[in-house]
């Protein structure tokens, strides 16, 4: 299981991104980003951004502690934003946080060089997860004491808005033309060597079972929360012992 906390209190909406989300204190007096079941894709977008944050941490990229976080729909009706307000009381329940990162910056590629190596790694796993929002428009990275950290991958996986399609959706190869990090000639070989190894069974039944069951409640087509935690493991595993060889625009 994740942390659990109970928003405190709603400090303002952060307006960066297609999403809407929001900077919140909890009861352990830490401040999140959170993001709002109530807001785009719903819990969908909740559940790759838990999947994709603790894979990717597991596999030794940095990636903000997630948490998830308790919401009372209450708890920012002073907010003067219909928008806002709209979202909160939408999203009364189980959310997801992740720590804000005081005085990290957006990610500059004139600005911040990243090594072939890191490159490679960080470029695999968005292939690995498909990430369609890591351009070099929207990055999704962040620059925080000296070191690349990865955010919002709630546009991942995209396979799970269709499962009778998923299998033959993750099949498919990774176009990494576009991507934030192509100009810094990544080096996916040696990412794949070391990391799809890692990317076994168990791990992923351990990131899957993080999951919280009313975030998998009622998916048409799926007797059980587990049914569908194992249906999130299995593209993963598939895609893990051969994407290396279906990412192009890298060279």
């Amino acid at each position: 299981m994740l942390k659990e906390v109970i928003a405190t209190r709603f400090i303002a909406p952060l307006r960066e991104g297609g999403s809407l989300p929001g900077l919140v204190e909890a009861d352990d007096h830490g401040m999140y980003v959170l993001k709002f079941s109530g807001a785009g894709q719903g819990r969908k977008t909740l559940v790759a951004e838990l999947v994709c944050g603790e894979l990717a941490r597991r596999l030794g990229l940095r990636v903000p502690r997630l948490v998830t976080v308790e919401l009372d729909p209450e708890l920012g009706l002073g907010e003067p934003d219909q928008e806002v307000q709209n979202l909160l009381r939408s999203s009364g329940g189980t959310n997801l946080g992740m720590d804000f990162l005081s005085g990290a910056l957006g990610f500059d590629p004139l600005a911040f060089r990243v090594s072939p190596e890191e490159a490679g790694r960080i470029v695999w796993f968005d292939a690995l997860v498909n990430n369609v929002d890591r351009s070099w428009r929207n990055p999704n990275l962040l620059v925080w004491r000296g070191e690349v950290w990865l955010v919002d991958h709630g546009a991942t996986m995209i396979w799970h808005h269709n499962w009778p399609g998923a299998q033959a959706s993750a099949a498919r190869p990774y176009d990494a033309s576009d991507h934030a990090l192509a100009p810094f000639a990544p080096d996916v070989a040696a990412a794949a060597a070391e990391l799809a190894p890692l990317v076994t069974e168990d791990l992923l039944a351990e990131v899957t079972a993080r999951i919280p069951g009313s975030w998998l409640a009622d998916e048409p087509g799926f007797d059980t929360p587990d049914d569908l935690r194992q249906a999130y493991a299995r593209p993963l595993l598939a895609r893990a012992a051969v994407i290396h060889d279906r990412i192009q625009g890298t060279e």
